[in-house]
């Protein structure tokens, strides 16, 4: 199924549809050039990694698979350094990010102890940008505008499409329905960012049922790979997320809670099942919905079925019916890092985390702790991976060009105008923490 859709997100780009024609023709030009030119630049010797997933790498990112891995690697090494320092200078520390050149940059404020703060960032050989306010501080005025919202007329908070801490620029980044809504005084100096409409939930899919006995084989599904969930006479088609084990060692997939038709039906006797796609018809079924949440989080634990133990026991990551990549731990989400999503529609597609720990407004709900990237994708890749060097790091949840048929036009729309795709994920590390004992598995 089934990204919710998402509108522009810059305000020099409301309405773009005058540019459809021309970025089609463009487009089918991309596509003709665009793997060409992916060939000569792509370094088949970057070890563990596809074809597929090195010509998403050099395509969107336009670095070299070795540079893709070695930025995701020190991406999590700036997490664990920011953890460290958040404790031990709260008032000083204003954030970390990885730049456009892949440089690694730690933020400070002014303060008592920023000189063993600055000698701090600079032995772990990182570079230290000097800034008014610290990241305790910017949390403060992010927690103030939604206390502020709260207060507001429907009028007012109708406008507002989220909020998050924007770590670059050392502000609270606001998403704004339209120009011009008047700010409180503390948030005077927030980026304000123009969503011209708010999202809005994708179409059900009708899967069509083949015989019983329809299979696809008895190899490996991995994350990436198309199903279709059905309760009753509703369906969805979305793609499988991380394969792993709950707290009793079954076997179970991890994807997208607004992939199950039917969430008040979970957990029992009708909850919701997972098939297997054949030739776009739903075969056998793989599986239950065992727990999904949808709400200010997005994700599902999918039981699997004991005939289909063997094939979901494994830690593959992969355009469908193409080579794999194999996750080899947990990441949480760094401003700046390289990450790439698969997804059954669209296959990898890459981009750089531009927001994290943000709340935004998809359809009637709020999204909170999600973070956002800069990658296209379409309905049917929802509940797909997005992983950050080999390390599983998200959910697919919302997009804000699942309304286009391929990915090629809104990619080319954003060359033109600055407004490029943005992909809203719900953090894996996050849902292993709300379920002690989940595991996304890694060997």
């Amino acid at each position: 199924m089934l990204l919710p859709r998402m509108r522009n997100t810059s305000p020099t780009a409301a309405g773009p549809r005058s540019l459809v024609r021309r970025a089609a023709i463009a487009a089918a030009a991309l596509l003709v050039a665009g793997p060409m030119a992916a060939s000569a630049q792509a370094e088949p010797a970057a070890p563990g990694l596809p074809a597929e997933l090195i010509a998403a790498i050099t395509r969107d990112l336009r670095i070299s698979p070795e540079q893709y891995l070695q930025r995701s690697d020190l991406a999590q090494q700036v997490a664990a350094f920011s953890a460290t320092a958040q404790r031990q200078y709260p008032d000083l520390f204003a954030g970390a990010w990885l730049d456009e050149s892949g440089q690694a940059i730690v933020a400070l404020a002014g303060g008592p102890g920023i000189d063993a703060a600055r000698k701090a960032v600079q032995d772990a050989g990182y570079t230290v940008k000097d800034v008014a306010k610290s990241e305790t501080a910017l949390r403060g005025e992010k927690n103030a505008f939604a206390k502020w919202l709260e207060g507001q007329p429907a009028s007012v908070a109708s406008q507002v499409r989220g909020v998050a801490v924007d770590t670059v620029n050392n502000a609270i980044a606001v998403r704004v329905d339209q120009g011009g809504l008047q700010l409180p005084g503390f948030a005077e100096s927030a980026r304000v960012i123009v969503m011209a409409a708010p999202p809005v939930a994708g179409e059900d899919t009708e899967v069509q049922r083949a015989a019983d006995i329809a299979s696809t084989g008895t190899g490996p599904i991995a994350a990436g790979d198309a199903y279709a969930s059905i309760a009753g006479r509703m369906s969805l088609r979305c793609s499988t997320g991380f394969n792993g084990t709950d707290g009793s060692g079954a076997v179970v997939n991890i994807t997208a809670g607004h992939c199950n038709p039917n969430i008040a039906a979970t957990g029992g006797g009708n909850s919701p099942g997972v098939y297997e796609l054949v030739n776009d018809r739903a075969g056998n079924q793989m599986g239950t919905f065992e727990k999904s949440i949808l709400g200010n989080q997005d994700y599902s634990i999918v039981s699997i079925d004991n005939a289909f133990r063997d094939r979901f026991s494994n830690n593959l990551v992969r355009v469908p019916n193409a080579a794999p990549i194999a996750v080899t731990g947990v990441a949480v989400p760094v401003v700046g890092a390289p990450v790439c999503k698969s997804g059954s529609r669209t296959g990898f597609s890459c981009g750089t985390v531009n927001a994290v720990d943000q709340t935004v407004q998809v359809g009637d709900r709020l999204l909170t702790q999600s973070f956002s990237a800069n990658i296209c994708a379409l309905p049917g890749d929802s509940g797909g991976p997005i992983v950050t060097g080999t390390l599983a790091l998200g959910i697919s949840s919302a997009s804000s060009v699942a309304d286009y048929p391929i990915c090629e036009i809104p990619n080319l729309i954003g060359l033109l105008t600055g407004n490029t795709p943005q992909l809203f994920a719900q953090p894996v590390s996050v849902v292993l923490s709300d379920n002690p004992g989940l595991r996304v598995r890694t060997n």
